[in-house]
Formats: C-alpha cells, sequence, structure tokens
C-alpha cells in the first residue's frame, strides 16, 4: 500500500493517508495487457531476488494458464493472472492447469518454448544461458515440482481467501497482488515480489573502478569486450557479486589506465566456470580491438559527474 506523508507545523513527518488505488479493469484493459506485462518484466525487473525465465504464454482459443516460467533449478511457475474481482472458480482453474501441466515432459516443454520463443535453441541450452548454470540440467530436472502464482488486485478479497484456503491445505501456492496508482497523471504499478519483495534500489547506482586483468591474462580484456561482460576469476571472482545492475563500470587495464566505461545490464549473475563470474553490461563508449593499440580514453564530462554524484567508486 502507498501512503502520503503529512506534516506537522514544525515541518516533521506527522501522518499517513493512504492513496486510492484501481485495477486493470479500471482503466478498460483487457486481462492479456496484463499478461504481457507481467511476461516482459517476469525476468529482470519484477523478480529480482528469485529470477524465472518465461518459456511461454496462453494463446488464443487455448486453454492454459496465462504464463509458463521456470525457475533456476528447472521447476515449473505457472501464473494465473486476474486484472479484476475474479469469477468463481479462478484458482481452481489454476489448479487445473498446473495438474494437466504437471504431465508435461522435457520434450514437451521445449515444444512450447521453441514455438513461442521462435527459436530452435535447445531448452536447457537456452535455461543454462539465462541463469548463468556451470552445466546443462538434465532432461529429467525439469518439471520435478510445480508452483502456482495468482496475480490479481490487491482488492480482491475472494481470491485471496481461496488461494489461503489451497495454501492452508499443503499446495505450492501464492497470491501476488497488485496495485495502480495515479498521481499527477501518470501511472504506477505496484507489484509484491517473493519471497520478501527485495529489490535493488535505483538511488543506490555507483561507478566503479575494474581491473582487467592484465596482470595475469592478457587477454582476459578481450572476452570482456568480445562479451559484453565483466569478468573476475579464482579468489576474485567473488567481487562480481559487488557490481549490481545499473552500476557504471569503467575498465582499468594496468599501463593504460580506463580503456572503456559500461553500464551493468539486469540480469543475474553468471558462472561459465568454476573460476569465473560475470555480469552483462552495455558500452558507453567506444571499445579497442584486437590488432590495434589499446589507450586510455577521455571520460565525457556527464560519466564524471555521474560517478561525483553519486560518489561510491570501489577497485576491484
Amino acid at each position: 500500500m502507498l501512503y502520503k506523508i503529512g506534516y506537522d507545523e514544525q515541518k516533521k513527518f506527522a501522518s499517513l493517508s493512504p492513496i486510492a488505488f484501481k485495477d486493470f479493469v479500471s482503466f478498460g484493459k483487457k486481462e492479456k495487457e496484463l499478461e504481457d506485462l507481467i511476461a516482459k518484466n517476469i525476468l529482470e525487473v519484477l523478480f529480482e531476488e528469485s529470477s524465472l525465465m518465461p518459456i511461454f504464454q496462453e494463446e488464443s482459443g487455448q486453454a492454459r494458464a496465462d504464463i509458463y516460467a521456470l525457475n533456476e533449478n528447472g521447476e515449473l511457475v505457472v501464473f494465473e493472472l486476474k486484472r479484476g474481482s475474479a469469477a468463481h472458480g479462478a484458482v481452481h482453474q489454476a489448479l487445473r492447469y498446473t495438474e494437466e501441466a504437471g504431465q508435461w515432459s522435457y520434450s514437451k516443454l521445449e515444444k512450447e518454448y521453441q514455438a513461442h520463443v521462435r527459436t530452435n535453441t535447445e531448452l536447457s541450452k537456452a535455461h543454462t544461458e539465462v541463469f548463468g548454470l556451470n552445466e546443462e540440467l538434465e532432461f529429467t530436472q525439469f518439471n520435478n515440482k510445480q508452483y502456482i502464482v495468482v496475480i490479481g488486485s490487491a482488492a480482491d478479497d475472494s481470491l485471496i481467501s481461496a488461494v489461503d484456503y489451497w495454501k492452508n491445505q499443503g499446495l505450492s501456492i501464492d497470491f501476488l497482488p497488485y496495485r495502480i496508482y495515479t498521481i499527477d497523471g501518470e501511472h504506477y504499478f505496484e507489484f509484491f515480489a517473493l519471497p520478501y519483495d527485495k529489490h535493488l534500489n535505483p538511488g543506490f547506482v555507483k561507478g566503479v573502478l575494474f581491473d582487467t586483468n592484465r596482470n595475469y591474462n592478457p587477454n582476459s580484456i578481450w572476452d570482456m569486450i568480445e562479451h559484453s561482460t565483466i569478468e573476475a576469476y579464482g579468489d576474485s571472482k567473488r567481487f562480481v557479486e559487488h557490481v549490481s545492475p545499473g552500476d557504471i563500470v569503467f575498465f582499468s587495464h594496468k599501463m593504460c589506465g580506463v580503456i572503456a566505461a559500461a553500464k551493468v545490464k539486469k540480469g543475474i549473475l553468471k558462472k561459465p566456470d568454476d573460476q569465473t563470474y560475470a555480469r552483462d553490461v552495455e558500452f558507453l563508449t567506444p571499445v579497442p580491438s584486437r590488432g590495434n593499440t589499446i589507450k586510455a580514453i577521455v571520460l565525457p564530462v556527464k560519466s564524471l559527474f555521474f560517478v561525483q554524484k553519486f560518489f561510491l567508486t570501489q577497485i576491484i
């Protein structure tokens, strides 16, 4: 719930007033729009702490749940979305879809994934890439367990009660409420993500001076440049865990200085092998290329201001 803070005569925080909220129905939006909004943001925005990989969505004319996703362990998460007050039996519908999905083989999941994403990539390979695993899961490790997530309006008491009932019966089911606020003509979407609604604070972005490992392997820089990543190795690999999405990374190449700057992209920590941790980045400056002399760059004033503004700079 969102509350407006009121002040007393001394300009101190003094009161809290709840802000009225709405659901998708209030804006004349269709359930498909809510489905697409969740599906497009499920991996990097809404579920930062426990990332999920959407593999396919319901299509017109299908008796399916709205979204099917995999977690890191290959377990299936079935999403049923309700834009407003849910019709009677919404939870029973989700249970039926999940029971059916629980019978699907790896081949069935892969077929659905490839058709939805329009790719020939094997599901196990795509799953490994998304979650940065050291090795692919065995086919038999997929879909060994199913979870149900019902997303609906925070004001839908009947839906909440139905989910609570089945949860108390021992089912792996959760209700995630959403609210939409209209403030100064802008719309804001509030969403609670399990388990603790933990998210990175965009206001805590920092500048990071990142060593390119030239002392130990002069070619490490090319791995990072060509794969658009930052990487750390051996005992130092843990430092990549301290770099967060949105941070600005300055590539420090020994005897050259800063040779490139990049923004850390959203996504999970990657582990290409036992000795390497990596994160994807988007370069903000031109980058050196093989065969040419590596030179220090002149940092844009905007970048310098950015680091000074957030002033927390680390050397890795």
